[in-house]
């Protein structure tokens, strides 16, 4: 079977996609894949590490409000509609998936133009605008909620949940304490905004670190590219030691997820997958104005998280939440118990079935 995957700009469009290929791999189905993406995404790298046949194509940004940039990225989107024709007639794929990103539009509509087969994979609970450019010309629609089953052709969509890499299940906790310089007794927060970083919460973190590193240690992902510095740091001595700082992590990740007491992160549908896995307490600090604040609200509601606002975020506001948590171990475990309620886990082999389907001829 011949599959091409595209996706990119950040790592959430990505994670379920190389899910899939992962486990067609372990079901023994003799695959050939190739990956269409950006030309300076994370998934640039990505694709390298695992080896991935890689085609970047031209990709620009569709908004829904005025700005001269729109006019010139129809441009690039247009030249990348035309390179991923050439690149589809060159590697003759079976079928084409996505799990959304701009990136992938141009490849959708030459796979649609050059009559492949298409999956679409709906993510987060609010369609974002580039599946919605995309979805009408699927084969099949893949959704991650039973909700999102009514914002598409119902002749065509169906509910498999949200396909996760396995490997992050396998994260150690002493593992982490090595790797990361931990110590065994002390409570550990993860501290995340997602593969290209958050400067709002960057910054909230390093407002934050000097009242919080008497209560616990912190491990922060500031993104790619994103190096930060604690600049009064030499003030606070061996306690500074609590501090530790990373742009990404990328396979050590499930490390640090094993040893995390308390997660702070973005509510990209990716990174709640993986927290309900692995049954995670976590506070979220969605995007403003994006589908990660329908699926933060989503999550609490069903005291799933704890959602602060983007726009409201105060280092006094952080340090006070976070500290209450830490200190009240059955709000931990509540959230704990509700977070690993909300995604299936059956779902990477479900999705396989229904690719398998499609190559098959059934829809």
């Amino acid at each position: 079977m011949k599959i091409l995957f595209t996706g990119g700009g950040t790592i959430g469009s990505v994670s379920p996609l190389l899910a899939v290929k992962s486990e067609m791999e372990k079901q023994g189905i003799e695959l050939r894949s190739a990956w269409v993406g950006s030309r300076t995404g994370v998934e640039v790298e990505v694709m390298a590490k695992e080896e991935i046949l890689y085609y970047p194509v031209s990709s620009g940004k569709f908004r829904r409000y005025f700005s001269w940039r729109n006019f010139l990225d129809l441009f690039k989107v247009l030249a990348g509609f035309f390179q991923s024709i050439s690149i589809i007639r060159k590697f003759k794929p079976d079928l084409v998936i996505t799990a959304g990103s701009f990136v992938s539009v141009p490849v959708i509509w030459a796979a649609w133009f050059l009559r492949k087969k298409i999956i679409v994979h709906q993510q987060d609970l609010k369609t974002g605008l580039a599946n919605k450019l995309m979805a009408p010309l699927a084969d099949k629609i893949t959704v991650s909620f039973e909700k999102s089953l009514k914002d598409f052709n119902k002749k065509k969509t169906i509910l498999t949940g949200n396909p996760f890499r396995r490997d992050i299940l396998s994260g150690s906790r002493e593992k982490a304490l090595e790797l990361f310089n931990l110590q065994k007794d002390l409570p550990t927060v993860l501290i995340m905004g997602g593969s290209l970083g958050a400067e709002r919460i960057n910054q909230v973190t390093l407002d934050s670190i000097s009242k919080l590193i008497k209560d616990c240690q912190i491990i922060h992902l500031s993104g790619k590219g994103n190096e930060v510095q604690w600049l009064n740091k030499k003030e606070f001595g061996d306690l500074a030691e609590h501090y530790h700082n990373y742009e990404y992590l990328y396979d050590r990740l499930k490390h640090a997820y094993a040893v995390a007491d308390l997660v702070v992160c973005r509510a990209g549908l990716g990174t709640l997958t993986e927290l309900s896995l692995l049954e995670k307490p976590a506070v979220v600090i969605p995007i403003a104005r994006n589908q990660q604040e329908e699926n933060a609200e989503y999550f609490s509601e069903k005291d799933a998280v704890i959602t602060l606002s983007e726009n409201n975020l105060s280092s006094e506001k952080f340090v006070e939440l976070v500290k209450s948590l830490l200190r009240n171990s059955n709000s931990l475990k509540r959230l704990s118990r509700s977070i690993a309620q909300m995604m299936p886990k059956e779902v990477n082999e479900k999705y396989v079935q229904q690719i398998k389907k499609l190559y098959e001829g059934e829809k």
